[in-house]
């Protein structure tokens, strides 16, 4: 029996936490994330070094640094794409993304919808705390309208994305919310998204003390039960003038649209839960597939005979 044959070792938490000081500003919300996600990892009866955790840039992006996995602090907003590729190439590989609302959405927005059309078996998890934190301040692509911010002082004039509604209008087959301080329900969405083969994208309301101190706070401590919609499959819900009964399982994403623009009125309240979970084929078993019939047809070839192929040309030796 080879080592790769082996059981996977019983983990801990302790196993998935790394040397490296785990230095966030006090009070911030990535603490509680990373712990839920290092208590979290030992279900997935996984070895370490069979999971790879890919982050952009952004204070959500030093993840990889605190998990005792594989991992990669990789390019801004370009983390989705540089997940592709490892699932691609390593099926045996469980490919997970961390990224915030900036990174993901201003300069990696065409990356992650890409991801999520594509179907790429990873997990995304998105920090949310509508504000840029590492570069001190700024607003995002989530901050609300007319957001005073040290580069909008007058008010942000934009008009900010809703991350779920815009996994849903990319078709994502795994769309869920939820929340920093909620232990319970993050780690029982952390679970179902792992389990879903496919593109699971994971919006995660996320505190930053410092620079968005208190942006979720109706949502949580004794009163959050006013606030929070929380979803389960066959709950009545009503939206957009309709009532129906939750269904994260319909093809048509429509109405799960719909239940995500409920909070855009500030007296409904805000859906938390998994929205979508719908099963498609994944990008990546799809080019395996291909690779794999490819050689079986053709076998694998020579990279010489490859270059000599298709539009070549001969540069003459003078020049002309």
């Amino acid at each position: 029996m080879t080592a790769i044959d082996l059981p996977a070792p019983t983990l801990t938490a302790k196993d998935f936490s790394s040397d490296q000081e785990v230095r966030w500003c006090p009070g911030c919300g990535d603490y509680a994330v990373l712990k839920a996600v290092q208590s979290f990892l030992p279900d997935l009866g996984l070895r370490r070094e069979n999971i790879v955790f890919v982050s952009g840039i952004g204070c959500s992006s030093r993840f990889p640094y605190y998990l005792d996995t594989y991992g990669m602090h990789s390019i801004h907003g370009r983390a989705p794409s540089i997940a592709t590729g490892i699932a691609t190439a390593r099926e045996d590989l469980s490919v997970w993304v961390v990224t915030g609302d900036g990174d993901a959405l201003s300069i990696g927005g065409n990356h992650l919808i890409h991801a999520l059309r594509r179907n790429v078996n990873m997990t995304i998890l998105l920090f949310n705390n509508r504000i840029y934190g590492l570069t001190k301040g700024q607003y995002s692509p989530t901050s609300e309208t007319g957001k005073v911010t040290k580069s909008t002082p007058l008010g942000s004039i934009d008009h900010p994305f809703n991350p779920v509604s815009l996994a849903l209008g990319a078709e994502a087959t795994f769309v869920a919310r939820t929340i920093d301080s909620d232990r319970k329900h993050l780690t029982a969405v952390l679970a179902a998204a792992a389990a879903h083969r496919g593109t699971s994208f994971v919006e995660i309301y996320q505190n930053c003390p410092i620079f968005n101190d208190g942006a979720f706070e109706a949502l949580k401590g004794p009163a959050a039960a006013d606030h929070l919609l929380r979803l389960e499959p066959g709950l009545e819900v009503t939206a957009a003038g309709r009532t129906w009964a939750h269904d994260p399982g319909e093809i048509d994403p429509s109405r799960q649209f719909a239940l995500s623009r409920l909070d855009a009125d500030p007296d409904s309240p805000v859906p938390v839960g998994i929205f979508r979970q719908v099963q498609r084929p994944t990008y990546d078993d799809q080019a395996r597939a291909q690779v794999a019939e490819a050689i079986a047809t053709r076998g694998r070839g020579e990279l010489q005979d490859l270059l000599d192929s298709g539009d070549t040309w001969t540069v003459p030796s003078d020049g002309v």
